[in-house]
């Protein structure tokens, strides 16, 4: 009988956001996968630290943290020749995914090229978008009014049009990106509705509106812009 492959999504970064069922499964896990940037610590296992036992078996996937595009699908061909001997040998492999394993998670990955071969399970975690909704202290949407996520890399053209046709919004991989979103956003009058969130939920977390945030902001953060229901303002 083979193992199962868990995505485990751990939450935003407070380890007492995490999941009764994903402490339990990290917990007993005898093999443990995580993604971590080259050469550094993995933001994903330090959330999980206090649930992994001492002699858990663990597999390292290396991220380049670059500008460029890199060579992603021979980062997870290789996780997967790592991790396939665990699962036919029997061993459960836990993934550890930061936020939810399904939304925006490398955990994808993976499963793309593991789950038709062996049992899989997703367990979800708190996303960072309601994280930051939750730390901003600001309801992102209400009714009938529309939320779109969208990814800060976007070119100018298509984040005006996106969050001119939405009624609320939330920027994700804010990162060196926040020049232009910010520019973006005063275009369209929507700055007085835009909060700014980076490392929510952690000890140095911030949050401030978007004209008093810094100049430049690190790859954990986040732009909010509420919708503009009556009902669900202060």
């Amino acid at each position: 009988m083979t193992g199962t492959l868990y995505g485990v999504g751990l939450g935003p970064g407070d380890p007492d956001l995490m999941t009764l069922k994903a402490h339990r499964l990290i917990a007993g896990a005898d093999v443990i996968a995580y993604p971590a940037p080259a050469g550094g610590d993995s933001f994903a296992r330090s959330i999980a630290a206090g649930a992994i036992r001492a002699d858990a078996t663990e597999i390292v996937i290396p991220i380049p943290m670059a500008i460029e595009r890199f060579p992603a699908q021979d980062i997870y061909d290789k996780a997967v020749a790592d991790i396939r001997p665990h699962l036919d040998a029997g061993r459960n492999v836990v993934t550890l995914c930061e936020g939810d394993p399904f939304f925006y998670g490398s955990f994808m990955y993976l499963f793309a090229r593991l789950a038709d071969d062996y049992p899989t399970e997703i367990v979800p975690g708190v996303a960072s978008m309601t994280a930051c909704a939750a730390v901003a202290a600001t309801p992102l949407c209400a009714r009938n009014e529309v939320l779109t996520v969208i990814p800060g890399p976007l070119e100018e053209d298509e984040l005006k049009a996106r969050l001119s046709a939405s009624g609320a919004a939330a920027i994700m991989k804010v990162g060196r990106h926040l020049p232009k979103l910010r520019a973006v956003i005063d275009d369209l009058g929507l700055t007085s509705r835009a909060t700014y969130i980076e490392r929510a939920t952690l000890p140095n977390q911030k949050r401030m509106a978007l004209a008093d945030a810094p100049e430049k902001a690190p790859y954990f953060s986040m732009i909010l812009i509420a919708g503009s229901d009556p009902y669900a303002s202060r």
